[in-house]
């Protein structure tokens, strides 16, 4: 069975191959920006976390899934899309890509506990036979320490790794010692629920030890 990432993302890639699949990759051709602008234009306010996630988790997988299908019509597996948001007291949040945003989010999630959501869409393609797609939406609780001093923050702000991760933290790399507590699955936390996904494979008829590389 094959599997292809709808993602460039290091995490999700890492999580799969620990669980035993190695898959192909391919970068999804998404405007985040214009899907969520038009989505919160067409129902008149912005998107719950849940629906956002979900929405660009979607987006993501069948712009892959299509252009999969027409380059390798012959592909007979899943594609895994997959999209992750932060929310702190009511406010949402993506990726912080500068210093001080970074900076300004950690001392706000410091002795704070936020929600991580986490979309997911999978298509199963098989040739000849029409795409079929499950999706599902994980959240996990993660609770941050709240002895992190501003040194600490500063340091890790500027090892760059919180800049290009929703939330502006890892679970798995270097922001793992300021978290105390992950209520949830943990490598929802990480980028991608395997535990959902493998329910989701389930219903479009897969096994999961058939993903096994």
């Amino acid at each position: 069975m094959q599997v292809c990432l709808a993602s460039t993302s290091p995490a999700r890639l890492m999580l799969l191959r620990q669980a035993g699949i190695e898959p192909i990759t391919r970068a999804p051709e998404t405007d985040e920006d214009a899907l969520t602008a038009q989505a919160a234009s067409e129902r008149g306010t912005d998107l719950a976390p849940d629906d956002l996630v979900l929405l660009l988790a979607r987006a993501k997988a069948a712009d892959v899934a299509h252009r999969l299908a027409a380059d390798d019509p012959s592909f007979d597996g899943i594609v895994i899309g997959g999209d992750s948001m932060f929310a702190l007291d009511g406010r949402v949040y993506g990726k912080p890509y500068t210093a001080e945003e970074a900076t300004r989010r950690w001392r706000e999630m410091r002795g704070a506990t936020g929600i991580l959501h986490s979309g997911h869409s999978v298509f199963r393609l098989q040739p000849g036979l029409p795409r079929r797609e499950a999706t599902a939406v994980a959240e996990a609780a993660v609770t941050f320490a709240d002895d992190i001093s501003d040194e600490e923050i500063a340091a890790y702000v500027a090892s760059g790794e919180p800049l290009h991760v929703a939330g502006a933290f890892t679970v798995d790399s270097l922001g793992g010692a300021f978290i105390t507590r992950v209520d949830g699955d943990p490598s929802t936390v990480v980028g991608m629920s395997l535990s959902t996904i493998r329910a989701m494979v389930r219903d479009l008829g897969v096994s999961w030890p058939d993903l096994w590389s």
